[in-house]
């Protein structure tokens, strides 16, 4: 299962983030990254939940989290 997040910056200077397999996972954010981080916890949230009404079914995932410099 791999979900990507696009991510750009609209008229009114805010970004925008939304990943595109899962309807409904759109986030504002005032910078790229914090668009992106808030996609990204959505998208996990809506998973789990997913997962916790039996909407869908559990299948193997593979996590990285970069290390911070």
């Amino acid at each position: 299962m791999n979900f990507s997040i696009e991510c750009e910056e609209e008229t009114d200077g805010r970004w925008i983030a939304e990943v595109p397999q899962l309807p409904g996972v759109l986030c504002y954010g005032n910078t790229a990254e914090q668009a992106m981080a808030k996609a990204e916890i959505l998208a996990l949230r809506t998973l789990a939940e997913r997962l916790e009404n039996s909407e869908a079914r559990p299948v193997p995932i593979h996590i990285s989290i970069p290390i911070a410099a």
